[in-house]
């Protein structure tokens, strides 16, 4: 997998741009839960008020406050507050203070945020105080107790500590109270410091009902934009990692193809076609959508779940332990699915491999499946290769079906802990509600982070299955390549091609398939090869256009050997006539041209001429123009040999290579065809390979093979008489008139 991935080189600006916004996207989810902890905690709860320190003050409630922090907040709050003139215009929590009359003590401008928080404990301590001082006063039956949730003046107060100061033991009560206050956990401090800012704003002219208004609206477009920020980094990371998977995949599948297209026959023989086109498709299908969620998920993720970890380490520490206990289930849940799932992934692959094979099988042999009526044999043998996938695939998707509940469970169950026990603190007074949801929020962002990470270990294995493969094909050396200094001709070529000694064996084979062949075909001659069947004619003729390479011996195109040739020169010089007749998709124009792409109008008529094609060519309503189906299904076997006949011809190669290509033609069309083929292509050297005997009978030289060697040599009436193999064969397809005469 780790060598496909320099194929997404071309896209590593992307790649990082992409990455960026995933950072700016989980920063954006980061953030919100934060905000929604404000809204509940500071403009539900506390009515939009933020501190527990007021920003202004009066004068009245300046003193009141001095009177009962301890020396320490005395000198921090009276260094922190300047008195302003009364009428001097103000503005508090977004409003403006013009009703009251009188001297305020405004908070610095350029407080920092430190000093603030102490600020914030200073004046909800002396709250804390001030109940401290009530209890001991109601427990001496000497007074009430303090109710910072009930509804009451703070000028009330000012009146209740000037009648407690004439009290003989206040100072005391006031060091005992200062005592206990200190000691109360900050988060009390906090949340009653702010009840009595917002009556401290109240004595002040502020409307507090504008104050939590206008902090809710403004906190609610601020996670709007949050959203929308996320929303945007969200699709453009969807665009951007679709734009790079597909890129991705058709630079592999390009690379693929390309390495493909540069194998030798040998090479072909490894891999089958069903298999070349499932790695080609479906596996570079699994890579690239691994890639995809891979830029979506696994860089995401890691960010998600740190930023969330360090959000919930800051917002209550005591419930980490119900984060780490959820992970935990859920990597165990992960082990057990992997350790069911990752083998089936692996055979699923072949399988699909197994089931294209069969399907291509009985598809391009439909025509012989029918003619002996096995159609309830193949049904079954597709059915059976159809039905070992499928159950391997529903094995997997139950498999994973039943991670997604499990997964949700452990979340269900994460989410009731984390309320079960946030409201056990939220009655302590020790944990705010919107504290509580926002650690939730994070606990899920934490969980579904994972979560991701899980899925894509589901996706990692069948997509390196796929990759292995994938890399098999680009990691397989041809043995067929290009010299590292080729020659050429000093001019064009002429299409004198010599065999000399050639030996050949498939592979590792231990026996020839040919031996000690030596023959010279010459330009302006028919050389023609016959055997019985299996004798290597085929294989032989393979060989001049390195389909396969020699194993011993060379083969010479004008004194050139063959291998040290580049070959596009070598085929830019042979005009190739397979053994069954290949005929691409298009038209008939287009299948001409195919060898010869500027080749004009009258050259592929002069082609098609020759090999006899023009009667049925015109008989098309559309001519030359005509289409093609795939693989010539369109056409008779007949028509696509002499298709593929004039498309050899209309290259005007110096050599042509006819590998038993006019055996689906009558007697008298070969005959024509070999007679106007005479005298169109006089000049170049014809070799072709035939089982008639009627078919070569006029060539200039014939080989016989027998078993991979040269057994017979001469023109046919030579052969007659010296070689007994070629007059058994000529004698069983001829009378004896025919022998004699021909």
């Amino acid at each position: 997998m780790i060598k496909l991935l320099k194929y997404l080189k071309p896209f590593l600006l992307s790649l990082l741009f992409a990455i960026g916004l995933l950072y700016v996207q989980a920063q954006a989810e980061l953030a919100l839960p934060a905000y929604l902890s404000d809204i509940v905690n500071v403009g539900i709860q506390s009515g939009g008020v933020e501190h527990a320190s007021p920003e202004a003050l009066s004068a009245d409630g300046y003193d009141f406050v001095l009177s009962l922090a301890n020396d320490t907040n005395d000198a921090l709050i009276a260094s922190q507050y300047v008195p302003v003139a009364a009428g001097e215009p103000l503005i508090v929590a977004g409003e403006s203070v013009d009703t009251f009359i009188g001297t305020y003590y405004r908070l610095n401008a350029d407080v920092s945020d430190e000093v603030r928080d102490a600020l914030d404990l200073a004046f909800g301590e002396t709250v804390w105080v001030l109940i401290n001082v009530g209890k001991q006063l109601s427990e001496a039956g000497s007074g009430s107790g303090f109710d910072v949730t009930s509804d009451f003046a703070v000028t009330q107060l000012y009146a209740a500590v000037a009648q407690m100061q004439s009290i003989p033991t206040w100072p005391l009560l006031l060091a005992s109270a200062q005592t206990s206050a200190s000691a109360v956990d900050p988060m009390l401090k906090l949340q009653t410091g702010v009840v009595l800012v917002s009556k401290y704003y109240a004595e002040i002219g502020i409307d507090m009902g504008s104050v939590q208004t206008n902090y809710i609206i403004a906190t609610g477009l601020n996670m709007l934009a949050i959203a929308l920020v996320s929303a945007v980094a969200m699709i453009l990371v969807a665009l951007l990692s679709s734009r790079i998977g597909a890129g991705f995949a058709r630079n592999l599948r390009a690379t693929v193809f390309q390495k493909v297209e540069s194998f030798s026959s040998q090479e072909f023989n490894e891999f089958s076609t069903a298999s070349l086109i499932t790695r080609t498709t479906n596996d570079i299908n699994q890579i690239q959508q691994l890639v995809v969620m891979s830029i979506r998920m696994l860089f995401y993720s890691p960010i998600i779940a740190v930023g969330g970890i360090m959000m919930i380490l800051r917002t209550n520490v005591s419930m980490t332990w119900i984060i780490v206990a959820a992970v935990v289930a859920l990597f165990v849940l992960i082990g057990v699915i992997f350790g069911l799932a990752i083998p089936k992934f692996k055979l699923t692959q072949k399988l699909i491999d197994r089931l294209n094979l069969v399907t291509r099988q009985e598809l391009t042999g439909l025509m012989v499946i029918r003619a002996f009526g096995n159609q309830d044999y193949e049904t079954k043998k597709f059915e059976g290769a159809n039905r070992d996938l499928a159950k391997t695939l529903l094995y997997v998707n139950r498999v994973i079906a039943m991670m997604f509940p499990a997964m949700m469970f452990i979340m269900n169950i994460t989410m009731v802990a984390i309320i079960w026990f946030g409201s056990n603190q939220i009655a302590a007074s020790t944990l705010q509600v919107g504290d509580m949801l926002a650690f939730m929020n994070y606990a899920m962002q934490v969980i579904m982070s994972f979560l991701m990470i899980a899925l894509m270990f589901i996706f990692f294995p069948r997509a390196e299955v796929s990759a292995v493969r994938v890399a098999e094909i680009l990691n397989k050396k041809p043995q067929i390549v290009d010299p590292a200094e080729p020659k050429k001709p000093a001019g064009p070529i002429r299409g004198l091609v010599r065999f000399e000694h050639v030996a050949f064996r498939f592979g590792k084979a231990n026996e020839k398939v040919l031996e000690d062949i030596t023959f010279e075909a010459k330009p302006g001659e028919t050389t023609a090869i016959i055997g019985s069947t299996g004798s290597g004619k085929s294989t032989l003729i393979n060989l001049i256009p390195r389909f396969y390479d020699v194993t011993e011996g060379a083969i010479t195109i004008d004194g050139i050997d063959i291998r040290e040739m580049t070959q596009h020169d070598l085929h830019e010089a042979i005009g190739y006539v397979p053994q069954k007749g290949m005929i691409l998709s298009g038209t008939v124009a287009s299948n001409l041209r195919y060898g010869k792409p500027d080749a004009t109008d009258a050259e592929i008529r002069e082609a098609a001429s020759v090999a006899q094609a023009t009667d049925f060519i015109e008989a098309l309503p559309e001519g030359y123009d005509g289409p093609i189906a795939q693989g010539g299904a369109n056409v008779s076997g007949g028509q696509k040999q002499r298709l593929s006949i004039a498309r050899a011809l209309a290259k005007k190669a110096p050599i042509l290579i006819f590998d038993d290509s006019f055996s689906a033609l009558d007697f008298k069309t070969d005959q024509k065809l070999r007679q106007a083929m005479k005298t169109a292509a006089a000049d170049t050297t014809r070799i072709i390979v035939a089982q008639r005997v009627g078919t070569i009978m006029t060539a200039d030289q014939i080989l016989v093979l027998e078993k991979g060697r040269i057994v017979g040599r001469g023109t046919h009436r030579e052969l007659l008489e010296t070689c007994p193999i070629y007059y058994e064969i000529a004698s069983s397809q001829l009378a004896k008139e025919e022998l004699v005469n021909g």
